[in-house]
């Protein structure tokens, strides 16, 4: 079980960071980039939205919205940090 939980998690966190992409409009980060940046936005859509009491439900449909969200929110800081190349 704990393979299929990783893939589950690489997937999903791959849909969340390209939705986090879309969303933002930032350039693409690739297959590798968005898993890491769905992944850690996960992290940190659940770390905010538990703080605010916010609960975009339950199961992989939520996990992906929080995600996708918490992604926006990491773009958003590494664009700050890091200027684009034009």
């Amino acid at each position: 079980m704990e393979g299929q939980a990783i893939i589950i998690t690489l997937i999903l966190g791959a849909i969340a960071g390209w939705l986090g992409g879309q969303l933002f409009k930032g350039s693409g980060l690739g297959l590798i980039g968005n898993i890491v940046a769905g992944i850690i936005g996960g992290f940190i859509g659940y770390w905010l939205f538990g703080l605010l009491g916010i609960s975009l439900g339950h199961g992989w449909l939520g996990y992906i919205l929080t995600a996708g969200i918490g992604a926006c929110i990491l773009l958003a800081i590494l664009n700050l940090v890091i200027p684009r190349r034009i």
